[in-house]
Formats: structure tokens, C-alpha cells, sequence
């Protein structure tokens, strides 16, 4: 009864402003005033809620919301609005005023009827609808249809307060009146997905909002219609947005009635946050994920209790990688077929921020799938494949990542298999670098059955010569040190085909940068298998050098075995004592340079002379042997040179060279008539050094074959060479003087006179001095020949002075004796 006065009263107090207000001709004035009065009436004092609702539902409702709706005066509607705020918001059923505002809401913000100019009284108008959806719940349901056409204009209003405003009175509306809201809730996708891109940030952040409680509470298949409006927001560059988005995702995989028709849907776009630059939205999807997982497996028990009670963490795990929960990772294995087509599509997209952000989940999905991933590898590799080749070095690190848990979790049956196939075909330097990804990321123990095949594979002609790229050559690098730095002390079965592999990339010129790696690596190598028994195993370093030794020589070859013994083997020798190694060492340096390995020999016979005799019959000699052909001609000549360097090092005493000169002096003697000059001029010293050493117990024919063949260098073309001829046939004539053939031999000695007198006049006068110390040590066996000889020639001589010098030496000598 004393709402009822209350109310009597202030209606008694409102009759005049409200029949002012339903005048027609009242003017603009009179209506403001009537408003004023009336607010002053209601809004100024203190009414208890059942008064106001007397007064609002009986007298203020319908006059007020014709104020709003079609008032010309933009204050009048401002003040009614005021008004109708004020009542709904103090009266206790503000329900009974649905009737009346609804469609005066829909008159004033729906086109084609009317439009609100006014962006201030357009929000206030949202306003008003939010706060009827809050006040009257499920009430409005009747009127959905009204609030939904409101709601369609004002989420594109251009005012931006208006549209989050609408926004806010969406999710109000789908939470008011679910079992209603979802026939009519799809009208509202496509407002929301135009406004979901809007230039401010605010908007964005709630338009995600909305639209995540419109779905939840509406119908759940509008999922399909806005994944890629959420899913690009995830690039948005403002980190609240990106928020919105994985908050959104995280309670539809939750809560979402239809959610395990989405799993395949929803999931990536949950663990696409797992990866963002702010550690807040990391950790707000980490833990919706680990929520998510545990909800499944709890409505999954019995189907997973044989995983929960028998379930054996991996023996290998990413370092510093915490594991995913069961729920977790049988979700992802479950919709891994699904999911997987549309990455790695995008992982070859052409918008490179799509590339990088599919990279990254493809590394997420195969953390969570493990051995699942084993059905899905065919596809897998064809997609890394092509992602390590992106000119993006985030999507390269990405997918080698990713590769990287293959080794971990598939077993290398499958995986090498499936890779090495692919080098049947013209590998690509991606290629290689998947297999290095998995080799790294593959346990020592599961690889090392499968280190023979891959050896083999590495070190085929097809693979490590396929191409001089340096980019290739970089890649093949990498892939054998992953293999050291894995498998170890197991390289040893297969060290010859990495050596192989070694130093092929050393040897190719475009890779010079990598020489030092490519270095590092071998001694690596080389002290790894040390390590493992090569003391025991002296073949290992043969086989190496072995290979080198059946290639054809070419530039390729010689800077091979040259960067190959410089930098490794010879303190291979010296710590190890593998003396067979020296032996294919040498027998490979002939076939490969014309310089020989001096150092290395002295160093390395040094510490083995008695295996010189060996060396020199059954490497040496052999390769003197004549055979057409410029490459044999290049071995005799580094043969003949390294036989020189021992001999010139003294390393063959006297000894020793009376134990190998009958083998060696026929084919020695041949190689004076080499076309190289330095086999000529070696092999010159070298008669010269087995004259002096065992001439005097030649035979006539050994001395006749000598100097025969040593007198035709004096017409050499090299001033070098006949230089050496001289110094030789010195030597020649030294031998002689106290052999016992020297009665037998005067033909010769007359000859050879002869001879050397017309070799007096050479061009070079170094050689025409060592020509006159030649007769001048052979005049001792028969003066007076070489007189008569010097008197039959001295007239025409060309030079004299050599002739006068040679008589009077001759007479010295007499004198003397």
C-alpha cells in the first residue's frame, strides 16, 4: 500500500510534464522542460524499486520510448534514453517493458526504418539493449529475433565503441537464453567475422570474444565458418588479441557441446600459441592443453587404462623438453591424419609468416605424436624436403627440428630407408640435411646397425661427387660430423667411406672455406678409431689410402691424397708406428704428384729403415717400369724422385745400395731417355751415385751400357741435365781407373775422348767446364791418345783455350809421375 501512495503521488506529480509530452504541436522547448521534470521527479529522488516500477510500468514506458525512437531533438532522446536506463535498471520487473522497447530499439538502429545519427546515443541505445539482456534473461527470448537484427547493424556500426559495445550484448544474449539462442545464433557469424579485422585493437579483442560465447552457447557448427578469421589472428601483432584467440580456442576444446567433431580443427590453432613471443600466452596455452588432456583422458579411462598401466617413457628424450601428458599426446596422435595435410601445406606457403608459424606447430604435433609419426613419413619427408630449402632461416630451423624427432622417435629402419631412397634419385642438399637432422636426434645404439648402409651411401660417386655447390658441400659436411658426433668410437666400421667423404668435400675448390672443418673432422676420426683398437687393426689407414690409390689421377686426386697425408697421417705414423701404412703412402703418392712427399719419407723411414729394401724392390721398381701413357710417365718420374730423396738423404748406405743397384740400373739407366726432365736429371745423379759406390766391380758391358747412355745427356736440351751427365761421367772414368776391364775398354775410352772434345764448345760455360774436369780426370787412362785426339781437333776448335788447357794439364801429369 505504501508503493501504491508513493507511486499515486509521484504520478500525480508527472501528469502535466507527461501531457505536454503527448501534445502533438509541442514544441522542442516544451519537451526538453517535460523530460527535466520528469527526470527530476524520478531520477532526483529516492524511490524504492517497487514505486519505480509502478511508475515506469503504468505511466513512463510508452511515451518514453516514443521520446526515443522518433523525437527529432537529439537531447530528448538522449534524456529519454537517461530515463529508460534509470527505470530498467531501479524497477523490479523490468520485463514488462520488453514489449515496448524492443521494438522501439529495433525502429531506431535498424535500417531500412530509421538510423540513429547520433554515435553517443547509438551506444546508449546498445547500452540499453545489454542491460535488459542482463536484467530480463531469459525473458527477451521472445524478442530474439530483434535483438538479433539490432545486433547485426550495430556490430558494423562505424563508431568503434558501438560495435564493442554490440559485442559485449552478444555474449549477454547467448548466455541469457542458450536453448534459444542457438536456432538464431548463426546470423550473427558473418557481422563478427567482418569486424573481426577492424583497425583498433579493443575491437578486435572483443569481436574474439563474442565470438567464442556465441559458438559455445549457439550453434557449434559456425566453427567452420570462423577458423580462418581466429587462425590469422594469431598473427595479429598486438599480444591481447593473440590472447583472445587462445582463450577463445581453450574453453571451446573444453566446454564446445560439439568439440570432438573439432579436435582436428581446434587443436592447432591451441598448440600455434605454444610458440608465441610473450611468455603470457605461452603459459595460458600450455595450461588449457594440459586441462584439455586430462578432461580427455578422464572421459576416455577405459579406453586408455591399458596405456595408463603399461605405459614406458621413451628411453631418448629431447634434452630439456618436458613431455606432454598421455591425454595430450593421444589427442594429437588421434587427429595427427587429419591435421597433417593442411601443415604441411602451409609450411610451403608463399606468405612467410604462415611458413614460419607452421614450422613451428609441425615441431609441436611430432613432440606430442612420438611413434605415431611412423605412418605419416612418406608425406613428412616429401615436406621437409622442400622446407629446408626456404630462403627463411626460421622455417629451415624449424623443420630440421622437427627431423630431429623423427630420429628420436621412429626407428631408422623406416626413417634411413625412406631418406637414402630419395638419394636414388639427384640428392639435394635438403636431403642431406634431413638425414642429418634425424642422425642427431637418433640414439648411438638404434643407429649403429645402420651405419654400414649409410657409410656406403654417403661415400657412393653419385652422392659426395654429385655436385661442386657449396651449399651441398656444407650440407654433406655437416651430415658426417653429425655421424662422428653421435655414433663415435662405432665410425670406425665405416671410417674409410667418411674419409672418403672427407676429403672429396676438401678437395673440391668452391669448398676451400671448409677445409678447416673438413680437417678437424679427420683427426677426429683418426684419433677416434685409435682409440678403438688401431694399433691392433694396421690395415684400417691402408684401406683409406688404399681407395686413393685406385682413382684415376686428376687434379681432384692429387689434392686429396696431398691435404689428406699432410694433415693426418704422417701423425697417424708417428703415434701408432703402422709402418705398412708407409708403404701405401708412398705406392700412393707416385700414382698421385709429381712432387714427392720428401719430408714424410725421411720422417717415416727414419723410424722403419729396415723395411728401405722392401719399399725400394716392391713399390719403387715397379713403378720404373716402362708403360705407355702420360700418367705412367708422371708415376716414373715421382718414383725415380723419391728414390734420389733417399739416396740424397743418405738413408741407403753403401750397404744397402750394392743389395738393390742390380735390380734397379737397367731401368734407371732407361729413364735417362724420360721426355720429363727432372726423371732425366734424377736418374743422371743416381748412375752417378751407383758409380761411385759399386763401379769398380762393373763388368765391360755394364760400363759400355752406362756411359753410352749418360754421354747422349750431353746433348740434352736442359743445361740442368748435362750438367749431371758431366758429374756422372766423372764418376764413370773414376770407376774405371782401377777396374780390371780398363785394358779391355780403349775402343770406348777413344770414343768418349772424341766425344767430350766436341762437347768443349757447349753454349752454357758451366757445362764447358765440368766437359774439361771430365777429360781431365779421364786423360789418366791414355795420355797420348787424348793428345793425338786434342792435335787431330785443335785448329778447327772453336775453343781453343779449353784444348791448350787440357795439353798442359796432361804434362803436369806426366811431369808429377
Amino acid at each position: 500500500s505504501m508503493a501504491a501512495a508513493g507511486a499515486a503521488e509521484v504520478a500525480q506529480a508527472l501528469s502535466r510534464p507527461l501531457s505536454c509530452l503527448q501534445e502533438p504541436d509541442c514544441g522542442r522547448a516544451a519537451r526538453l522542460r517535460a523530460l527535466e521534470a520528469i527526470r527530476a521527479e524520478v531520477q532526483e529522488r529516492p524511490l524504492s524499486g517497487a514505486v519505480v516500477q509502478e511508475v515506469f510500468g503504468a505511466q513512463l514506458v510508452r511515451p518514453l520510448a516514443r521520446c526515443l525512437a522518433g523525437d527529432a531533438a537529439e537531447r530528448c532522446r538522449e534524456l529519454a534514453l537517461q530515463l529508460l536506463c534509470h527505470g530498467l535498471s531501479h524497477g523490479d520487473r523490468p520485463g514488462e517493458a520488453l514489449p515496448v522497447l524492443l521494438p522501439a530499439l529495433a525502429q531506431r538502429l535498424c535500417p531500412p526504418q530509421g538510423f540513429e545519427p547520433s554515435e553517443e546515443l547509438r551506444l546508449g541505445l546498445v547500452q540499453l539493449l545489454s542491460l535488459l539482456l542482463r536484467r530480463c534473461g531469459a525473458s527477451v527470448a521472445p524478442y530474439l529475433t530483434d535483438v538479433i537484427r539490432v545486433l547485426q547493424a550495430t556490430l558494423l556500426d562505424h563508431y568503434a565503441e558501438v560495435r564493442r559495445e554490440s559485442c559485449r550484448c552478444a555474449v549477454a544474449c547467448a548466455q541469457a537464453m542458450p536453448e534459444h539462442f542457438h536456432l538464431q545464433s548463426e546470423s550473427l557469424i558473418k557481422p563478427l567475422m567482418q569486424t573481426i579485422s577492424h583497425q583498433h585493437y579493443r575491437v578486435r579483442v572483443d569481436v574474439i570474444q563474442a565470438t567464442g560465447a556465441v559458438i559455445q552457447f549457439g550453434n557449434g557448427k559456425s566453427v567452420d565458418d570462423v577458423l580462418s578469421h581466429l587462425a590469422q589472428r594469431l598473427f595479429d601483432e598486438i599480444p591481447k588479441v593473440r590472447h583472445a584467440v587462445t582463450t577463445v580456442i581453450g574453453e571451446w576444446l573444453l566446454h564446445l557441446r560439439d568439440r570432438y567433431s573439432y579436435f582436428h580443427k581446434l587443436i592447432p590453432l591451441l598448440l600455434g600459441s605454444f610458440t608465441d613471443e610473450i611468455p603470457e600466452n605461452t603459459k595460458l596455452a600450455w595450461t588449457y592443453w594440459e586441462k584439455i588432456g586430462l578432461q580427455w583422458e578422464k572421459e576416455n579411462e577405459d579406453d586408455l587404462k591399458d596405456k595408463m598401466d603399461f605405459s614406458v617413457s621413451p628411453s631418448h628424450y629431447p634434452k630439456g623438453v618436458t613431455r606432454p601428458g598421455l591425454g595430450c599426446r593421444e589427442l594429437v596422435s588421434r587427429n595427427l591424419s587429419k591435421i597433417l595435410p593442411g601443415l604441411c601445406h602451409d609450411i610451403t606457403d608463399w606468405v612467410e609468416s604462415t611458413r614460419i608459424k607452421a614450422s613451428q606447430l609441425l615441431y609441436t604435433l611430432l613432440l606430442h605424436a612420438e611413434d605415431h609419426i611412423t605412418q605419416h613419413m612418406e608425406l613428412l619427408l616429401r615436406t621437409l624436403y622442400q622446407a629446408c630449402l626456404d630462403e627463411e632461416s626460421d622455417v629451415v630451423k624449424n623443420c630440421v627440428k622437427a627431423a630431429e624427432l623423427i630420429g628420436t622417435f621412429v626407428s631408422p629402419k623406416v626413417s634411413l630407408r625412406l631418406i637414402t631412397s630419395a638419394f636414388g634419385k639427384t640428392p639435394k642438399p635438403s636431403c642431406i640435411m634431413v638425414l642429418t637432422a634425424v642422425i642427431r636426434g637418433s640414439p648411438k645404439e638404434i643407429l649403429q646397425p645402420h651405419l654400414t648402409d649409410l657409410g656406403n651411401t654417403l661415400s657412393q660417386a653419385g652422392v659426395c661427387q654429385r655436385s661442386e655447390e657449396v651449399f651441398y658441400m656444407e650440407q654433406l659436411l655437416c651430415c658426417v660430423q653429425a655421424l662422428i658426433d653421435v655414433c663415435q668410437e662405432d665410425c670406425k666400421e665405416i671410417s674409410l667411406q667418411l674419409m672418403k667423404v672427407l676429403v672429396t668435400i676438401m678437395a673440391i675448390p668452391c669448398s676451400q672455406h671448409l677445409k678447416e672443418k673438413v680437417n678437424y673432422e679427420l683427426n677426429i676420426l683418426f684419433m677416434t678409431c685409435q682409440l678403438q683398437g688401431m694399433l691392433q687393426d694396421p690395415d684400417l689407414p691402408c684401406s683409406w689410402l688404399g681407395w686413393l690409390g685406385g682413382r684415376k689421377t686428376s687434379p681432384l686426386t692429387r689434392s686429396l691424397i696431398h691435404s689428406l697425408l699432410l694433415t693426418c697421417t704422417v701423425g697417424l705414423v708417428a703415434l701408432l708406428h703402422l709402418k705398412k701404412t708407409l708403404f701405401y703412402i708412398l705406392s700412393v703418392s707416385l700414382s698421385l704428384s709429381h712432387e714427392p712427399l720428401f719430408c714424410f719419407l725421411i720422417f717415416g723411414f727414419r723410424l722403419f729403415p729396415s723395411y728401405l729394401e722392401t719399399v725400394i724392390k716392391d713399390i719403387l721398381a715397379p713403378n720404373l717400369q716402362w708403360h705407355a701413357g702420360r700418367t705412367a710417365a708422371a708415376i716414373r718420374t715421382t718414383a725415380v724422385s723419391c728414390l734420389w730423396a733417399l739416396i740424397h738423404c743418405e738413408m741407403l748406405s753403401p750397404k744397402e745400395i750394392l743389395k738393390v743397384k742390380d735390380g734397379l740400373m737397367p731401368q734407371i739407366i732407361a729413364t735417362m731417355d724420360e721426355d720429363s726432365k727432372i726423371a732425366r736429371l734424377m736418374a743422371c745423379r743416381i748412375v752417378g751415385v751407383f758409380l761411385k759406390v759399386c763401379g769398380r766391380q762393373f763388368d765391360e758391358d755394364k760400363f759400355t751400357n752406362t756411359y753410352t747412355e749418360v754421354l747422349k745427356r750431353l746433348d740434352d736440351a736442359s743445361c740442368d741435365v748435362r750438367l749431371a751427365a758431366a758429374h756422372t761421367l766423372t764418376n764413370w772414368f773414376k770407376c774405371l781407373k782401377d777396374s780390371d776391364v780398363k785394358s779391355a775398354m780403349e775402343s770406348h775410352i777413344e770414343f768418349l775422348y772424341q766425344e767430350l772434345l766436341i762437347h768443349l764448345d757447349d753454349p752454357d760455360q758451366n757445362i764447358q767446364n765440368a766437359v774439361l774436369e771430365v777429360l781431365k780426370e779421364g786423360s789418366v787412362l791414355h795420355p797420348e791418345l787424348l793428345v793425338r785426339e786434342i792435335e787431330g781437333v785443335v785448329h778447327k776448335h772453336r775453343m781453343p783455350v779449353y784444348c791448350d788447357q787440357l795439353l798442359h794439364h796432361i804434362q803436369s801429369a806426366k811431369g808429377s809421375a
